[in-house]
């Protein structure tokens, strides 16, 4: 059979196995095992646990748990309200301070615990009502909160920037710089978004917040710079020299569990037992996800898919950016069922080459990839973060958070627009910190 064709059908299949309901990682596992028992016979499946257990076997993936342990401690505290309530005392007087501190809260939030749900689930409980209380429309109070969430696999530490770096070999370390500024660009595009929304209501009570007084503001810091300096620490040791991503992941959850500890009280055995469940299971499942990936990359590869893919997009006779255009559709329609992880493991293989060939970067490719994958955390079918929402709001339909997230997916998309036009602003901070970057 043709490979191109055989490749059209794998797909299918995939996509088939994957409705059904079956988890990611034995979806994968059993597409890939039918296809090299019909096609290389039952003994090709002897390679099928070292292929599994070796794509395991990465000093890397260390970071991956670290990071999540990191982010479960500040999810199981006041860490997320402190955070709102600090941002809107200082930002009170800003015209719709209110929408504005809800997306700086989630923009930090995400930084310490690079999980969008947990950021939309933090900063929503106590966002959400006091901008419905204060008369903000709830498509901005849902909508901003909803997609201030997806930052959380942007702004570094983001797990899906490590996924990235271990499916396609390329260092955690720029990967991590280049979603600073793209990071940014979204806070700010969001709350111009937000701020003109306010403005077009018409009602001029919702650019006055409360009143607060010095004392007030300078209160609520203690408990939140302790997690700032954290981030602070965690990139410097990052990029200081001091230790590897891994290993600055062991040293931010660590700290992390100690804050909680000491200034939240998080010290009964019963709550540091279910932070340490919870990342545990999340790290399996990402893990177990990882390894299935592996195989079914090996089986893409074994039967000269992935191979002939390559070779058909070089043969096209398309403007890179025609291509580019395709890749992204095809993104977007991806990130609309599946979850970012299974969406990098499974296209990353295929797509490097070929966005290599043509001459883009990989790690602006990155950037690319993962506001991709943020379209798709609030975007139905799947949009996930759509039904955090409406479980912390449960009387705001699931249509309003949707059409109140909607021009937060279009400045997603600008944003996608800027990093083609200007793609130092992906690049430019990770070639200025650790050098001009070759091949």
């Amino acid at each position: 059979m043709d490979p191109l064709v055989l490749g059209a059908l794998v797909a299918l299949i995939t996509i088939l196995v994957l409705f059904s309901g079956v988890s990611v990682a034995i979806g994968l596992l059993i597409v890939s095992a039918g296809f090299l028992i019909v096609f290389d016979g039952v003994r090709s499946l002897e390679l099928m646990p070292e292929i599994f257990f070796g794509k395991l076997d990465n000093f890397a993936l260390l970071s991956i748990p670290m990071f999540i342990i990191m982010g479960a401690s500040i999810s199981s505290t006041r860490a997320g309200a402190d955070l709102y309530e600090a941002l809107e005392r200082w930002l009170t007087r800003v015209p719709g301070g209110l929408v504005v501190s809800n997306l700086g809260a989630c923009a930090l939030f995400a930084a310490m615990s690079g999980s969008s749900p947990a950021t939309c689930a933090a900063i929503g409980k106590m966002g959400i009502p006091e901008m419905r209380k204060r008369g903000y429309p709830d498509g901005v109070a849902a909508g901003s909160i909803a997609a201030g969430g997806t930052l959380g696999i942007l702004i570094p530490p983001s797990v899906t920037m490590i996924v990235y770096g271990i499916a396609t070999e390329t260092s955690i370390g720029r990967l991590f710089l280049a979603g600073v500024f793209p990071g940014l660009l979204l806070v700010g595009l969001f709350m111009a978004w937000s701020l003109y929304s306010t403005l077009k209501s018409g009602n001029t009570e919702l650019l006055n917040s409360g009143s607060y007084t010095w004392r007030e503001r300078f209160e609520i810091l203690p408990r939140v710079l302790p997690f700032l300096f954290i981030i602070v620490g965690v990139l410097y040791a990052m990029y200081g020299g001091v230790a590897t991503p891994s290993e600055t992941a062991a040293v931010g959850a660590l700290l992390c569990l100690i804050i909680a500890i000491i200034i939240y009280r998080l010290w009964h055995p019963r709550a540091l037992w279910q932070v340490l469940r919870d990342s545990t299971r999340e790290s399996v499942m990402i893990l177990f996800i990882i390894a299935a990936a592996g195989v079914f990359s090996y089986m893409l590869s074994s039967l000269y898919i992935t191979q002939s893919i390559a070779e058909w997009i070089g043969t096209l006779n398309v403007n890179r950016w025609v291509l580019m255009f395709a890749i992204n559709i095809f993104l977007l329609v991806a990130g609309f069922f599946l979850p970012p992880v299974a969406v990098i493991l499974m296209a990353a293989p295929i797509l490097l080459p070929i966005i290599t060939t043509a001459g883009f970067d990989p790690i602006w490719f990155a950037v690319v990839l993962t506001i991709n994958m943020e379209i798709g955390l609030i975007s139905p079918p799947v949009g996930l973060n759509l039904y955090v929402i409406n479980g912390i709001a449960p009387d705001i339909s699931l249509k309003t958070i949707l059409v109140g997230s909607l021009p937060y997916v279009a400045c997603m998309i600008i944003a996608i627009v800027l990093l083609c036009l200007f793609p130092g602003i992906a690049t430019w901070l990770p070639n200025a910190v650790m050098g001009a970057s070759f091949g």
